[in-house]
């Protein structure tokens, strides 16, 4: 009896026979009539309890997911419902759902004919890294009678890892590039100048830079030639990413830290490509995680692995202690990409002598978040005088970030100001630009 459910059909029903019932006290004819119209209902529910549960009906379901899912992405689930017995039926699928999701009211409706197998396929976007259970598939399935539902559950339980942004990463991968220009995700970036590591000497074709022509190879073969040169290898490029409760602040469902993580990732995946040696520090009010830089083959996995256990500090950071174990982990010159997120100028006030110092030693490119809520918040037209209030001290506060972005300009410190959905793109644009110009 416990999958034994009552649909409203059935209440329907109910409600019907006692209106008939009612009636039937100041008009007699009724009552027989209530008392016909229930046997048959009574009848119908038992004839419909038969055709329900007995033996031949049968019904499979399995889930199909990705094995690692992608934070902030879409991430697609299928689940295959096959009916085993001859007859058809209408299901009610319900898929127990892990509890990050907070998704109350899932379920999906479908038809299914004797023999029959049909897939579903839904979308899920993990907004929490860690490791997702998915429990049961519940199919509350109903006859063409409908009066009765009875519960099949499947157990199908499994456990899904959310990791950084994968899909993201192969979304950004670097093609092949071009020796003049890159275009890359949604943006285009002229490539100034070369960098000093010689290729190769090869035969002039139309778009060669003059400048790289090589007479004295011109000369011995009676064609142009003009010196082929390639990026320089195996630079370092570290990406530190202050876990401060600063980085808490969310964005569409993400944290700062979240979006850092998932740029970092895919930053250390294009420099990989590029045969550069990837890093990784993390650090709130000490240092936490870190991995030297190295092109190794499971060298992105560390990295993966490391980045998907980071959680957001309550405290706030300490800068003297990263300048400290960068100086001890850091050899030669890298590039580094620092994520974190200053509140107002006197938060910047604080590290800048840090930065300074880092900025001397490596080529570092600070990362300043623009809040966009706040920037369309102050853009609009306020009536009362509170909310000229809230729009003044809003507009007070979105100015303070471009004087920060002012600030570190003025010391010479490579900045990237940008909103966090644009934050990868705009990053790797940044890595691309810089490494063409040979800076690092």
């Amino acid at each position: 009896m416990k999958n034994l459910y009552l649909p409203f059909r059935f209440f329907g029903g109910l409600g019907v026979i006692f209106v008939l019932f009612i009636l039937g006290f100041p008009f007699y004819f009724f009552f027989p009539l209530a008392h016909t119209v229930l046997v048959a209902f009574l009848v119908l529910v038992i004839l419909d309890i038969i055709l329900l549960f007995n033996k031949g009906v049968s019904f499979n379901a399995e889930r199909s997911t990705s094995r690692l899912l992608s934070l902030g992405n879409d991430n697609d689930v299928k689940i295959t419902v096959a009916n085993l017995s001859s007859r058809s039926f209408d299901l009610f699928l319900i898929d127990e759902l892990p509890y990050q999701l907070q998704i109350r009211d899932f379920g999906k409706s479908l038809h299914l004919k004797g023999m029959e197998k049909k897939r579903l396929v839904y979308q899920i976007r993990p907004l929490v890294r860690g490791k997702y259970d998915f429990g049961e598939i519940h199919l509350y399935i109903t006859s063409k009678i409908g009066l009765v539902q009875r519960r099949i559950s499947i157990p199908v339980q499994e456990e899904v890892a959310v990791y950084p942004s994968v899909m993201d990463m192969k979304k950004y991968e670097l093609k092949s590039a071009m020796s003049t220009t890159i275009n890359f995700g949604i943006k285009k970036i002229r490539r100034i100048g070369h960098s000093y590591e010689f290729e190769q000497i090869k035969e002039y074709t139309i778009g060669d830079d003059y400048k790289s022509m090589n007479w004295k190879a011109t000369s011995r073969s009676n064609k142009l030639m003009v010196n082929n040169y390639t990026d320089e290898k195996s630079q370092q490029v570290y990406c530190l990413i202050d876990k401060g409760r600063y980085m808490k602040m969310p964005f569409n469902g993400l944290s700062l830290l979240d979006y850092s993580i998932n740029s970092s990732l895919i930053i250390a995946n294009t420099s990989l490509q590029k045969q550069d040696k990837a890093g990784l520090i993390t650090f709130s009010d000490k240092v936490e995680s870190v991995i030297r830089a190295d092109r190794s083959r499971n060298q992105l996995k560390l990295i993966l692995e490391t980045l998907y256990k980071e959680k957001e500090s309550r405290l706030d950071s300490n800068y003297e202690y990263l300048y400290s174990s960068v100086k001890k982990t850091i050899r030669g010159r890298s590039l580094i990409f620092l994520f974190t997120n200053f509140e107002s100028l006197n938060s910047l006030q604080r590290v800048l002598p840090v930065l300074r110092k880092l900025n001397k030693s490596h080529l570092l490119v600070v990362i300043v978040f623009e809040n966009k809520e706040l920037r369309d918040y102050y853009q609009q037209d306020k009536e009362n005088l509170k909310d000229v209030y809230y729009k003044t001290i809003a507009h007070k506060i979105a100015n303070e970030r471009e004087i920060i972005v002012s600030e570190l300009r003025h010391y010479g410190i490579q900045h990237i100001f940008t909103r966090p959905e644009n934050l990868s793109i705009n990053a790797i644009n940044k890595y691309l630009e810089l490494k063409s110009r040979g800076m690092i």
